[in-house]
C-alpha cells in the first residue's frame, strides 16, 4: 500500500516533498505555517493578500493609519475613486512579508506568494505588477497566480531580473482556463513552471458557477489537463488541489497523473495558522450542514464558508478608507452598491443588515469571514477532545507528516492532550 512519501514532485530544479499548504489569506497561511512545509521538504505558501493590513499588525508599521489619514474626507462618500493606494507603500509592506519569512527559511523546500488578481485596489495593473515586482526582489521562491485569468500577469513582469528564475504556477479550474493562460502568454516565451488544479471541493473563492459547480469532479479534470499537456508534449507538473483530506487521498490524485497536492483545510486548524484560537475552535466544531457556498463577496466569485460566519448579513459602513482592496479601476465595489441600497431602502435605521454582499476586506481583517473547504466537518476526528471540551490544535508537523506518511485512509491522532 503506497503512502505519499514514495513520490517525489519536481519543480524547476527541486525535488519536493508532493505537498504545497496553499496560501490562504488574510494572513491564515502565516510565515510560521509556510516555514514548516519548507523546512519539511515541501512548499509553503503566504498570501499577498491586504499585505500593508498583515505587516501592520505583525511588523508595527502604520500603512494602514497614514492611508486612513490621507483619505478620511472620503469616509461616507459613493465615490471611492479618490481612494488610492501609494505604490510605494505596496512594495514596501510586500518586501517586508516576505523578507521576514525568507530570512527565517530552513531546509530544502520552497515558499511561495499567492497573488490574488482580484484584488484591483483601485488601480489593478500597477498595484499587481508592484505586488509581484516587490515580492521577486525580496527573494521570494515562487508565485501563485490565482483568484482569475491572470492572461497578462506575466507580461507585468517580463522584464524584471529574476523573471526566468523565480517559479511561477497559475490556478486553474478547467483545462479551457489553462489552454486561455498558455494561449495568451505564448509570446513570452515562458511557460508556468507548476498548474494547480483546484477543484469544486476547495475552501474560500471557487472556480465554478454557484449552480454547476457540484458537476465537477477534482480527479476528472486533473486527467483531463494531465492528458492534453502530454498530447502538446509540455512537461509541467501539476498539482491537484481541493478535498484532499487524508495522505490517500493525495496518492489517488498522484495516481491520477498529479504531480503534488495543495492542501490548506486541516491546517487552518494547525497551532502556526494565522487564524485566531477560537475561531479555529469554530471549524472543529462544526457539521457538515453548516458549510455553504454562496455568493456575497464582491469579487463576483462563489465562496465556501461557515454559516455562522460573523460576516454574513453584517451591515458595516464601506471601510475603504483604511482597506479598499477589492476596489476596481473605477474605485467601485459592488458591497458598496449592496450598503447603499440597503440605506435607501431604510433611511432611519440605526443598524442595518446588508446580505446580499459582504465589505470582504474587514471582514478578513477581523477574522470574521469564515471560509472554509468542503471536509471541515471532518476536522474534529482528525485531533483530540481536551478535558474542558475544547479541542487540541495539532501542530502543523504533525499535518504534514500525516499526509506524508499516512495509507489506507487513516488518521494519525496528536498523542497528547492540553
Amino acid at each position: 500500500m503506497k503512502c505519499l512519501n514514495d513520490y517525489r514532485m519536481t519543480i524547476g530544479d527541486h525535488e519536493l516533498v508532493p505537498i504545497m499548504i496553499g496560501g490562504m489569506g488574510v494572513d491564515i497561511s502565516s510565515t510560521d505555517l509556510a516555514l514548516v512545509a519548507s523546512r519539511l521538504d515541501g512548499v509553503g505558501t503566504i498570501s499577498d493578500a491586504m499585505s500593508q493590513t498583515v505587516t501592520d499588525r505583525r511588523y508595527k508599521t502604520r500603512f494602514v493609519k497614514d492611508k486612513v489619514k490621507l483619505y478620511k474626507h472620503t469616509v461616507g462618500k459613493t465615490d471611492k475613486s479618490e481612494v488610492q493606494f501609494d505604490l510605494a507603500h505596496i512594495a514596501s509592506a510586500q518586501a517586508i512579508h516576505v523578507t521576514k519569512t525568507m530570512d527565517r527559511k530552513q531546509g530544502n523546500g520552497l515558499i511561495y506568494i499567492n497573488v490574488m488578481e482580484k484584488l484591483g485596489m483601485n488601480n489593478p495593473k500597477a498595484t499587481l505588477q508592484v505586488r509581484m515586482e516587490s515580492a521577486m526582489d525580496a527573494g521570494i521562491d515562487g508565485i501563485t497566480l490565482s483568484a482569475g485569468l491572470h492572461l497578462g500577469s506575466m507580461a507585468l513582469v517580463k522584464d524584471h531580473p529574476r523573471f526566468n528564475d523565480v517559479h511561477f504556477g497559475i490556478i486553474v479550474s478547467s483545462l479551457r482556463a489553462l489552454q486561455l493562460f498558455l494561449r495568451k502568454n505564448k509570446s513570452l516565451n515562458r511557460l508556468p513552471n507548476f498548474i494547480i488544479v483546484e477543484g469544486p471541493l476547495a475552501g474560500g473563492h471557487l472556480g465554478f458557477g454557484i449552480d454547476d459547480w457540484q458537476d465537477y469532479d477534482l480527479l476528472t479534470i486533473t486527467r483531463e489537463v494531465c492528458a492534453w499537456l502530454e498530447e502538446q508534449q509540455l512537461s509541467i507538473p501539476v498539482i491537484a488541489a481541493g478535498g484532499i483530506f487524508t495522505g490517500t487521498d493525495a496518492v489517488n490524485a498522484v495516481e491520477a497523473g498529479a504531480a503534488g497536492v495543495q492542501v490548506a483545510t486541516r491546517f487552518t486548524i494547525a497551532k502556526e495558522c494565522g487564524l485566531p484560537d477560537d475561531v479555529k475552535q469554530e471549524y472543529l466544531k462544526s457539521d457538515e450542514d453548516n458549510i455553504e457556498v454562496n455568493t456575497i463577496s464582491p469579487t463576483g466569485y462563489p465562496m465556501r464558508m461557515l454559516k455562522n460566519s460573523p460576516a454574513i448579513c453584517k451591515g458595516i459602513q464601506p471601510n475603504c478608507e483604511s482597506f479598499g482592496y477589492l476596489l476596481d479601476s473605477k474605485g467601485r465595489c459592488s458591497y458598496i452598491d449592496a450598503y447603499n441600497a440597503e440605506v435607501a431602502k431604510h433611511p432611519d435605521a440605526k443598524k442595518i443588515e446588508v446580505c446580499e454582499k459582504t465589505c470582504l476586506c474587514t471582514a478578513m481583517r477581523k477574522f470574521e469571514c469564515w471560509t472554509c473547504g468542503s471536509t471541515t466537518y471532518r476536522l474534529k476526528d482528525t485531533t483530540v477532545k481536551n478535558p474542558d471540551g475544547s479541542y487540541l490544535l495539532p501542530d502543523a508537523e504533525h499535518i504534514f507528516k500525516d499526509y506524508q506518511f499516512s495509507v489506507g485512509n487513516k488518521i494519525s491522532l496528536p498523542d497528547s492532550v492540553s
